[in-house]
This record gives C-alpha cells, structure tokens and sequence, in this order.
C-alpha cells in the first residue's frame, strides 16, 4: 500500500538559497505526522509545494498515490490545506463562508445544508453559525479553518501552524480536533515549533533543519535515534561499591556515575547510561534486589522532545 504522502528528493530554490535541499519523505496512511523545525527550516515551502501551491524547483512528489506535479486535478480533490493565515472575509457569515467554499467544490446546494451542519458540529462552532467570521476569535478562525478543509470530505490533511498564536485552551481543543481527524480515518500531516503539541498526539515526527531533513520517526524512535543511551537513577541505602560491580557486569550497561551522597542517612546516586532493552534494564533491577542491596528507588529519566529536538538541530546526533 503506498504512503500517504511521498516525497523524493524535494529542492526549492530562491535564488541561489535552498529553502528546502533534497528532502526524502513518506508520512503513511492513518498517521499525525508532526512536522517541526526552526523558524527558516523549510516547512512552509514543504507544506506548499505537496499542496500544490508552490512549484518545486526539483524532486517529486505523491499524494495518495496522484504526482502533484501531473494530476493536480486528483490531488484537489483528495486533500484539505490550510494555511498559516486567515483570509478576512468581512462580508459572510461563518455558515456562508463554508457555503462559499462547498460551491467551490461543486457540491449541490441541496446537499450543502447538512454539510455545513455537520461541520460546524465537529468544530463546536454551531451556536456562532450567524456571526460574521471577522469578528470571530482567533481560536475559532482556526476551528472554522479547519472545518473548512473539510468540505470536499479529503483523505489526506495538510495543516501549516494549526495552533499558532491560540491561548492554552485554544491550543488543547486544536489538538483534540486534529486527533478526531485522524479518527475519522484521515491523515494528518501539518507542520508546528509547538513541541508540547506534537509529543502530545502525533505518531510520527520529522525534525527539518535547513531544508534538511535531521530525523523521522516516533517518540520513541527519535528517542533513540538522538540521544541513544537511556538515562537510569539508582537511589541506595548503602553498598553503592557492590551496586556498581554488580551493574558493570550486566549487558547494557555503558557508564555508572556515583552522585554525591545525599544527606538522610547517607543515601547514593548512582546515574547509569544504559542501552539495553526493558527486559535488560529489569534484569539489573533484579540482580541488584537479589545480592541484597538496599535499592531505594529505581528510575529512568524520560528524555522529552525538547531535549531531542534541541540536539538534533545542533547537529549532535549520534
């Protein structure tokens, strides 16, 4: 079954710059691909050109299985984009701006009705259905936005900053919005600096770095892919000699560092670099209990998105 999207070996030129310099990408049916990266990196250029909206200098590109390039027709038919601003349109309503756009669709004014109904349904935005869609608050601009990319029932979402410039709450019910999308079975691919969004729901995250792409993955496999050693604390009553001979003997284990002891009674640190699997990491747990060493506590440091993020765009992967 071929990708959602797929992208070969992407270049946009302005001028002599590369915004976007050779980007390999495929994001699969079904996923909430998360596409981050400094302000500069490429995503908006990215966005627009699998849009359809911005001519690639070089490379291909396939959405559901249609080149953007040959069947641009088919690709209109099969996405919903959004941009990263809003249009003013002081003269509709919120229900005649989503009539505007089922026309543009040529979806017959018969059917148009329960569709917009619907719509506003899903965006909770049908007690607003009279209001005109300028006076709206950002948060519900970007709501009625994506209701919008809706109309033509699309397969595949492409979302440039969907929660860019809302308050907290605002930011939480995109979120929710985005994750009902992919229930609905459609796949959303939209580009953000938000991290916290993108830990909180994608299943899949490309970090982009000077048109570059530096890492693909899930959480977990960014995770490993950046910073590959697990981070493990070991807490001690005493023994913290006999804890590190028994530790340096498990597979897995790449360095123990013993922190100052703290104060209560004497208590150990020992910080362990780790790259064993979870079967291995319990193993060492047990080890430590069964030579009777008095383990406190036991814990592994969660290294969030941020910290993966922040390494990879200095170049520090390892």
């Amino acid at each position: 079954m071929a990708a959602a999207i797929e992208v070969h070996d992407l270049t946009k030129l302005y001028g002599q710059r590369p915004a976007v310099n050779g980007l390999t990408l495929a994001v699969e049916a079904g996923d909430i691909f998360g596409f981050v990266g400094p302000n500069g990196a490429g995503k908006t250029s990215t966005i627009r050109m699998v849009a359809g909206l911005l001519q690639p200098t070089s490379g291909e590109i396939f959405v559901g299985g249609y080149s953007v390039k040959q069947s641009p027709q088919q690709i209109k038919r099969i996405i919903g984009y959004m941009p990263d601003y809003f249009g003013v349109y002081p003269d509709l309503r919120v229900e005649e701006y989503l009539d505007f756009y089922g026309a543009c669709y040529q979806i017959p004014a018969s059917e148009r009705p329960a569709l917009i109904d619907g719509l506003l349904e899903l965006v909770d935005l049908g007690h607003r259905r009279e209001d005109p869609v300028d006076q709206l608050s950002h948060g519900m601009k970007q709501r009625l936005s994506l209701a919008r990319t809706l109309v033509n029932d699309p397969q595949v979402l492409i979302l440039d900053e969907p929660a860019s410039g809302l308050d907290p709450r605002a930011r939480v019910e995109i979120r929710e919005l985005l994750v009902e999308m992919a229930h609905m079975g459609k796949t959303v691919f939209f580009s953000t600096h938000i991290l916290s969004d993108v830990a909180e729901i994608c299943t899949r995250v490309g970090i982009l770095e000077a048109g570059k792409l530096v890492a693909v993955g899930s959480l977990e496999e960014l995770h490993l892919q950046i910073i590959p050693h697990r981070k493990v604390e070991i807490t001690l009553l005493d023994s913290a000699q006999a804890a590190q001979e028994i530790l340096q003997a498990i597979t897995g284990v790449a360095a123990i560092q013993v922190a100052a002891p703290q104060e209560n009674g004497g208590r150990s640190r020992l910080l362990v670099d780790f790259d064993g699997d979870d079967l291995a990491l319990s193993r060492a747990l047990a080890a430590l209990v069964g030579a009777g060493i008095p383990v406190l506590h036991f814990s592994e440091d969660q290294h969030d998105l941020e910290e993966v993020f922040l390494q990879a765009t200095k170049g520090l992967v390892t």
